[in-house]
């Protein structure tokens, strides 16, 4: 998944043009809320091909905000990522998603915030949840073929967040959004989800909460 660039400071992107006309969400409040339509039901995304992270950010941002063409169009953003290259490093050769965190990193930058890398050697108690807008997951998942499920595991993104005092898991290859529960069940789910030695956690949060390190609370 190559995740360097996630734990190191996040240089700023020229990503103009990438969406068009497309409006940005304003996250300065925080992130929306529910937004399926129905009250209390969270928008979600189920899977399709590789597109796990796209399904991710549209999840954690309850819109279909960003498509496969805009992701494969950050992918080709200079410097940062590689305009020139064949193929492309941060995407599917086939053209079927798989995006890297680089991608993530970049279409979160879009929207003035941060994804910082938790270190797993430090406990999941110092993490100061109520700085977090939402959490990015990027963990081995069985693949499938139909209902056949292959001998296979290949790394998934998922989204957690917040919707009031309630913390919901929102997983594109889940049927539902599944609900988790209060900040204490949700420490007991990262820790379960950051068991397997592939599996990353990327916290999504403002620029200043970033800087200032606020996510991370005192020894």
């Amino acid at each position: 998944m190559a995740l360097e660039d996630a734990r190191a400071p996040q240089a700023s992107l020229d990503l103009g043009g990438v969406l068009g006309d497309q409006e940005l969400p304003d996250v300065g409040g925080g992130l929306p809320g529910f937004g399926s339509g129905v009250p209390g039901v969270p928008y979600h995304e189920r899977q399709r091909r590789q597109l796990c992270a796209l399904h991710a950010l549209n999840n954690l941002l309850q819109r279909p905000w960003l498509s496969q063409a805009q992701a494969d169009r950050i992918c080709q953003r200079p410097p940062r990522l590689a305009p020139n290259s064949r193929p492309n490093p941060h995407r599917s050769l086939l053209g079927l998603g798989n995006y890297d965190v680089n991608v993530v990193m970049a279409a979160l930058g879009m929207l003035g915030l941060a994804a910082v890398w938790w270190d797993k050697r430090r406990p999941l108690e110092r993490l100061c949840v109520p700085r977090v807008l939402g959490f990015l997951l990027n963990v081995p998942s069985r693949v499938t073929l139909g209902a056949l499920a292959l001998p296979l595991r290949r790394p998934h993104w998922l989204c957690v967040r917040p919707f009031g005092p309630a913390f919901y898991n929102l997983d594109s290859k889940l049927a539902t959004p599944t609900r988790i529960g209060a900040e204490p069940q949700l420490r007991e789910f990262l820790r379960s989800a950051l068991a397997p030695a592939p599996s990353e956690l990327l916290l999504v949060v403002t620029r200043d909460v970033e800087e200032a390190g606020t996510w991370l609370s005192p020894e």
